[in-house]
């Protein structure tokens, strides 16, 4: 995960601590939460209401908790559920722990989270939630900074998986990962390349289904947008390409073999293009047909070439004896994913660009 993991008695003490240099923590209680590949994670509850204290991965610049402030803002004030950020008692957005950690504390908001999409009433509220963020930030003027670099730098993963070939030949995956490496290599020429140039939209950036809150009243209706390290500006079918090879994978990240349901497709776009307040650009329908392929083969890439470095997505311990294996799992599922969704191309493209 890109960091020195401490064990949990240390993070749990260490959690305790900071939570001190936020005033409106007075007198909490804090818990471990499971999930989440990247940030450790706290329930934090106390008399001023129930909080999130997360460690924040050094892969993220703590400036870019001004992106999250500038969004969270301008959609509370519009009338959009959202987590907002807790200033510390010197007014800052972040705090710095004794050793340099990096933390933040959010407002938690109630509500269900699902790891897969449950129903079809669900995809297509997702699709409207998405829809209705992209439509409120659309005039928000803010200029983003600490951003991760090259993030869907296609290019740039295919050389961090060469690379990982080149300095791990003695891996014991190295045969798999190789194999697999040039699946992927031959499914992106096939896709070939977006033409024209689109626009960059503000976007959530890691729409994966679990980052979606439901009502607890209603577990059909989608509230409300979490976990916004990696909010930025970006083409529309980076973002909808990564929501869609979530949301339509009829399985999980742990499996293998994949299927794109063409159903929970259909269900979120209606949804999306149902509740857009804006026109798709020149070029954007044909680029989101091939976005959820596009982005299920760059993240097989990004999990083969962690598959040999193990550094830096987190993995189950109690299912595999080291990273790597799960790793390559994942790979070889988000491979598959693309594979499935191929199949269902021209059904996409009748969808988007009729």
């Amino acid at each position: 995960m890109g960091e020195c993991v401490t064990n949990l008695d240390e993070l749990l003490a260490q959690a305790r601590a900071v939570v001190r240099q936020f005033p409106a923590l007075a007198g909490a209680t804090v818990a471990p939460m499971a999930g989440g590949l990247i940030n450790h994670t706290f329930a934090v509850t106390c008399a001023s209401g129930p909080f999130i204290l997360q460690r924040v991965n050094p892969i993220f610049s703590p400036t870019h908790h001004h992106n999250i402030a500038a969004v969270t803002q301008h959609l509370h004030a519009r009338g959009m559920l959202t987590p907002q950020l807790v200033p510390t008692a010197a007014n800052q957005l972040w705090a710095t722990a004794a050793d340099g950690s990096i933390w933040r504390v959010l407002t938690r908001i109630s509500g269900r989270s699902f790891d897969s999409v449950q129903t079809l009433e669900q995809a297509h509220s997702a699709g409207a939630l998405v829809a209705r963020f992209h439509t409120l930030v659309a005039d928000l003027q803010h200029t983003f900074i600490g951003l991760r670099s090259g993030v869907h730098d296609t290019a740039a993963h295919l050389r961090n998986l060469e690379l990982a070939l080149q300095r791990h030949p003695e891996h014991p995956l190295f045969a798999d990962v190789c194999r697999l490496g040039q699946e992927v290599l031959a499914g992106l020429a096939e896709l070939g390349t977006v033409s024209g140039a689109l626009p960059q939209r503000i976007a959530h950036g890691d729409l994966k289904f679990s980052n979606l809150l439901f009502s607890l009243e209603d577990t059909n209706k989608a509230q409300c947008l979490v976990d916004l390290d990696t909010l930025a500006p970006m083409p529309l079918h980076h973002e909808l390409g990564d929501a869609w090879r979530s949301w339509c994978n009829t399985g999980d990240e742990n499996r293998s073999e994949a299927e794109f349901s063409l159903a929970r497709f259909e269900a979120s776009l209606a949804g999306y293009l149902g509740n857009i307040g804006f026109e798709l650009a020149a070029g954007e329908p044909e680029a989101l047909v091939i976005g959820p392929e596009w982005i299920s083969l760059e993240l097989a890439a990004r999990f083969a070439a962690d598959a040999l470095n193990e550094s830096y997505f987190g993995w189950d311990r109690s299912q595999f004896s080291r990273a790597g294996e799960h790793n390559l799992l994942r790979a070889r599922g988000q491979l598959s994913l693309a594979t499935s969704a191929r199949s269902c191309r021209r059904q996409r493209m009748q969808l988007l660009c009729r």
